[in-house]
């Protein structure tokens, strides 16, 4: 056997060993992170409901159909419109805008020279092909921006990164196994 043969098969057979133990492990790997098992195929979102004490009207919706949109172009599962191998159900609990960065004047008055909008989603995760995989848990993400400007100015911004950034933890949380 010449030197070019011996070095095919020696891939050729260290590329089936590899394919073997991936396909034994019985999980899906993808390039996104997510590892999900074969027998899962399905994905229900329900909507997340606003119950915060301050209620931005698009929030709610916005938030549900970033994180249906996640799962459907991140994953092989399919959405559907209840009961699914996977569940996410939950509401939206905070919606809280505060001072960040207090700073004193020439005239002696503090004031807040940054703001911060942080928004707390309460999500119930089931995964009904495997139940220790479960939780209940709050996520947080928040936005900050100059107090020189209103929140009408920056509130959609605002809500489009934290909204990118909760369906992301919550995504790799669920999913990723981070």
């Amino acid at each position: 056997m010449n030197q070019k043969t011996f070095k095919f098969l020696t891939l050729t057979s260290v590329i089936l060993v590899i394919s073997i133990v991936l396909y034994s492990c019985k999980i899906n790997y993808s390039f996104t992170g997510a590892s999900i098992s074969p027998s899962v195929k399905t994905v229900f979102i329900d909507l997340f409901n606003n119950r915060a004490r301050v209620v931005n009207p698009n929030l709610s919706n916005v938030f549900t159909e970033k994180l249906k949109d996640k799962f459907v172009s991140q994953t092989s599962l399919s959405l559907r419109p209840d009961q699914g191998d996977l569940e996410f159900t939950g509401e939206i609990i905070g919606y809280d805008v505060r001072p960040q960065s207090i700073q004193s004047s020439q005239q002696g008055r503090d004031f807040a020279s940054m703001n911060r909008l942080t928004i707390t989603v309460h999500v119930n995760y089931t995964n009904n092909k495997d139940h220790e995989q479960d939780f209940k848990n709050n996520f947080s993400a928040y936005y900050d921006w100059e107090s020189t400007r209103a929140l009408s100015e920056v509130e959609n911004d605002a809500i489009n990164t934290i909204t990118d950034q909760l369906v992301e933890d919550i995504f790799n949380k669920s999913v990723a196994n981070w």
